[in-house]
């Protein structure tokens, strides 16, 4: 059984996680495999655009607790295992050229969100349901939740999320600027996040890609000058469709 789900349609790679009857928990192999399957598609030259989505009823309920149970978790950390498979596939989505979309329905808890935080944004719907509940298990965060759940709300709304591990809806995350938008339904999310990610494919991939490495300027928190004569500095040989796109403007 295959824990990640692919298909293309139109330059968009889905990937979605395959564990529904467990409201698609992580263990360790579907994260080794989601790793897998970002380093494919980002190297894939028929993809412009990638989304994270979940099977059946969730985006993901986070870590699969059922695992750790008899585990003897040391200063708060899951196990050794875990980290480092969730540590790869984090950097596969931060590292990847192509915009990663996180299409989050039902339930986004913990680990998932922050696997979440680490795509390039994040559309769900208006009654969908996350959290961060570390402290409420016992746990510290390892995968990125401290750092990326800050920038995404401001320090002190998460410290708030963080130590109460209370639960909030997807039009809460969209109003925060924790997601880019909260849709109706899983329908309409469908909908908006094909028409995005569409739109993404669609456009020049050397630009884009260009623009996914300019914007980790900003979130290095350089000073501003630094920031804008690397922007002046860089090359980027890949972009290399510019005249040809040009030569059908205004037909």
């Amino acid at each position: 059984m295959s824990f990640i789900l692919q298909s293309d349609t139109n330059g968009i790679r889905t990937l979605s996680f395959n564990r529904p009857e467990a409201l698609n928990a992580f263990n360790p192999a579907l994260l080794r495999e989601l790793t897998g399957a970002l380093r494919q598609a980002g190297g894939d030259r028929r993809v412009g655009a990638i989304v994270l989505a979940g099977a059946g009823r969730a985006f993901s309920a986070g870590v699969d607790l059922k695992l750790l149970k008899g585990a003897a978790p040391v200063a708060g950390r899951i196990s050794s295992e875990f980290d480092g498979e969730a540590f790869q596939a984090a950097a596969a989505i931060r590292r990847c050229l192509k915009p990663v979309i996180a299409k989050v329905h039902g339930f986004c808890f913990t680990g998932a969100l922050e696997l979440a935080l680490h795509c390039d944004f994040i559309f769900t719907t208006a009654d969908a349901k996350f959290g961060d509940t570390h402290a409420k298990w016992g746990l510290r965060p390892t995968w990125g939740m401290s750092q990326n759940l800050a920038r995404a709300v401001g320090v002190r709304r998460a410290r708030e999320l963080s130590y109460t591990a209370r639960t909030f809806s997807g039009e809460d995350a969209a109003r925060w600027g924790l997601a880019n938008d909260a849709l109706p339904d899983k329908a309409v999310l469908d909908a908006h996040v094909e028409t995005c990610a569409g739109a993404i494919a669609a456009a020049s991939r050397g630009a884009v890609g260009a623009y996914k490495k300019l914007y980790a300027l900003h979130e290095e928190l350089r000073p501003i000058e630094d920031a804008l004569a690397s922007e002046v500095e860089l090359d980027f040989p890949e972009i290399d469709d510019t005249a040809e796109r040009l030569t059908g403007f205004g037909r």
